[in-house]
């Protein structure tokens, strides 16, 4: 018996003598991982193709035509076509603003929990994620009052939503700076950090932001791809934003309304690639001197 388990611990041992952790389950082969990417990659990209596809669509004689993205910048349709760039300008404020919510307030938060607080981490983390168990018909139901009082403080503009977006965005952007915080001992570093004379800011934006830099910048991504895409808190409060542009212009020209929609989701596609490239990418090893 003792023979068999030797036998089993020496097969799992690499020819340098470091132990290979055991593998739980069945792996699916590559032709299954093959045929599940397919699957998977073509129930996104045929509806994506199809819209495309009407964006060059003329008429419905099934030719294809530049018609309809020539006529985006060309000024006799400015006044038609406006509504949908001032609905982006909102929205790209109302994102820039989140953004500043995100780092500003979330970051500190978490920041400070992990280090003097953890015990109240699990109440920080049920804080920012319970929006996301809420449907959002159901927080605007709550924000009307708020936001009688914020139109008779800030006004009415568009880039008041951010403050509410602020809230829907919460647990987008606490997972991956959670995740970050985790994958990192911030309690030893920023304790030898102060041990060997610096300060806290110091500490904080030499040794743990850098450590951090991955999470921060998948929440802000995350953070714009959620602002971008949210139609229902500007419908019911009655602001303009990108979405709600879109769905206007519609009625008068659907071609650009698609031709600018998948713009948007070939952004929000771009993010999240950079997102994936940011979160897999290894720091260099140092050069060894001569």
């Amino acid at each position: 018996m003792s023979a068999v388990a030797g036998g089993r611990a020496a097969g799992q041992r690499r020819p340098g003598g470091t132990p290979r952790l055991g593998r739980f389950g069945v792996a699916p082969s590559r032709v299954t991982a093959a045929i599940v990417l397919v699957v998977v990659g073509l129930v996104f990209a045929v509806p994506l193709v199809a819209l495309a596809q009407f964006t060059f669509r003329q008429g419905t004689d099934g030719s294809l035509t530049l018609a309809h993205y020539a006529a985006l910048v060309d000024p006799v349709n400015a006044a038609t076509y406006q509504p949908v760039f001032d609905g982006l300008g909102a929205s790209l404020l109302i994102a820039l603003i989140t953004v500043g919510i995100v780092l500003l307030v979330l970051l500190p938060a978490q920041i400070i929990t992990a280090l003097r607080y953890p015990r109240l981490r699990w109440l920080l983390e049920f804080v920012c994620i319970v929006p996301i168990t809420v449907p959002v018909v159901v927080l605007v139901v709550g924000f009307i009052p708020v936001y009688q009082v914020v139109a008779q403080v800030f006004g009415s503009d568009a880039w008041t939503l951010s403050f509410a977006i602020g809230i829907v965005s919460l647990p987008f952007a606490f997972r991956p700076i959670a995740a970050a915080i985790t994958a990192m001992d911030m309690t030893v570093l920023s304790e030898a950090a102060r041990s060997l004379g610096a300060s806290w800011w110091t500490v904080t934006w030499r040794v743990l932001l850098p450590n951090l830099r991955r999470g921060i910048t998948a929440a802000c991504f995350l953070t714009i791809t959620v602002v971008l895409g949210e139609y229902t808190l500007a419908a019911f409060l009655s602001r303009t934003t990108f979405q709600t542009a879109l769905l206007l212009v519609q009625s008068t020209d659907p071609y650009v309304a698609a031709i600018l929609s998948l713009g948007a989701l070939v952004f929000g596609f771009v993010l999240l690639v950079v997102i994936g490239r940011v979160g897999s990418r290894r720091p260099r090893a140092p050069k060894e001197s001569a």
